[in-house]
């Protein structure tokens, strides 16, 4: 059985998933509950966490499935939000100048299918390996590599 503070756990990893969530629904009211209902299943959980990937990479599989569930929520409820996200290599500090710049960007991405868009937002906004977001997916990092790659490809297009 593995043990860790909660506090702890949830100071290390509350903002980067809440940023991987917020780039997924796109709404910071929903993110929030989104993460709390993260760490709850976290938290419920941890027994069966079996130390076979970081912690890290554990919290951002039950967040995606959180975020998962309440997608087929909202299609349910008619509402037009899907499971999607955006990750990308290098910084957007980097690659952007102003504010303007960053939501085309963000644009573009949000533009993108899955898994592309998913595949970006955890590279951005969970500064995850490649093997890492391949554990994510259920998938490998050399996937989850490629997978990125091509993202840039279609945002450079």
């Amino acid at each position: 059985m593995y043990t860790i503070n909660q506090e702890e756990m949830y100071r290390l990893y509350a903002h980067p998933i809440y940023c991987f969530l917020l780039s997924l629904c796109h709404d910071p009211q929903i993110a929030e509950e989104l993460t709390a209902e993260t760490f709850f299943q976290a938290v419920r959980c941890i027994h069966r966490y079996d130390q076979s990937c970081e912690l890290k990479t554990w919290l951002f599989q039950i967040a995606h499935n959180v975020w998962c569930k309440e997608a087929r929520r909202l299609s349910r409820s008619s509402v037009s939000n899907s499971p999607e996200s955006v990750a990308d290599t290098y910084r957007l500090d980097d690659i952007v100048e102003d504010s303007s710049q960053k939501i085309a960007l963000y644009q573009r991405i949000n533009a993108l299918d899955e898994p592309y868009r998913t595949v970006i937002y955890l590279r951005l906004s969970g500064d995850l390996t490649f093997d890492e977001i391949g554990q994510i997916l259920h998938h490998t990092g050399n996937w989850a590599r490629i997978t990125y790659y091509r993202a840039k490809e279609k945002l450079k297009q």
